[in-house]
């Protein structure tokens, strides 16, 4: 009786077996998260610095009527340098291509130099809105240089001639005529997340307009203001 019990539970051991084999393995369920969607960067940027305007006036020349011994090269121009707040606005046509557009105005002294050293000119205000296309390298991290070139666009506006006597000389009628200039720029933005930055900034600008004063309201000076200013800016950047 034993041995025929062992025999069954066997059996039923072995049956059991078998129609577990039949089943096949136990099925395996996936789970998929759907990833969140990745909002595409804003092509605008804005970026508020503070700009130095470095005016380089070698090679400007002074042509006063029937004297050259004031002319000349005997004498030349000088332009005050000038810091002042600065806004500038970026659009990015792709990832790497994009176009940037400058605003800001300052007001500039300009004197006399050489045999005319301490002659004090006059004063005007200049609005030098500068367009570059630049190229971003983007592939350094946070760290995002660029280089660019464009064409800038120069209006003098409220020029005053100095009346301010010295020897004798005094310039009375001062007059600065618009000018476009080339201008190259290179720089970098340090992103400290996706939307803010540090920025710095140089740019370089032709800028050789042609002016005309009177001194002592009777003799006329004409001349070439060889501005060619450096604009070094740092601030702060906004993608949007």
């Amino acid at each position: 009786m034993a041995r025929a019990s062992v025999l069954a539970l066997a059996s039923s051991l072995a049956s059991n077996s078998v129609r577990g084999a039949d089943l096949g393995p136990a099925p395996v369920y996936y789970v998929y998260y759907k990833a969140p969607p990745i909002e595409p960067d804003s092509p605008w940027m804005i970026r508020l610095r503070v700009l130095g305007v470095l005016p380089d006036t070698a090679g400007s020349s002074v042509n006063v009527a029937g004297t050259p011994s004031l002319s000349s090269p005997s004498s030349g121009l000088s332009l005050s340098d000038r810091a002042i707040p600065e806004l500038d606005i970026t659009y990015f046509f792709t990832r790497n291509v994009a176009a940037e557009l400058i605003l800001g105005a300052t007001r500039h002294h300009i004197s006399g130099n050489g045999v005319l050293t301490g002659l004090d000119i006059g004063t005007a205000w200049l609005l030098p809105p500068t367009l570059t296309l630049q190229y971003h390298f983007t592939d350094f991290g946070q760290f995002k240089p660029y280089i660019g070139a464009g064409i800038n666009y120069t209006a003098f506006f409220n020029q005053s001639a100095a009346n301010a006597s010295l020897g004798g000389l005094a310039v009375t009628d001062l007059h600065i005529r618009n000018q476009f200039g080339a201008a190259v720029q290179f720089g970098f933005d340090y992103m400290l997340d996706r939307h803010w930055g540090l920025n710095f900034d140089v740019k370089k600008l032709w800028l050789r307009p042609e002016y005309s004063a009177t001194v002592n309201n009777a003799i006329a000076v004409t001349g070439r203001a060889n501005i060619d200013p450096w604009l070094v800016s740092g601030g702060v950047a906004y993608r949007f």
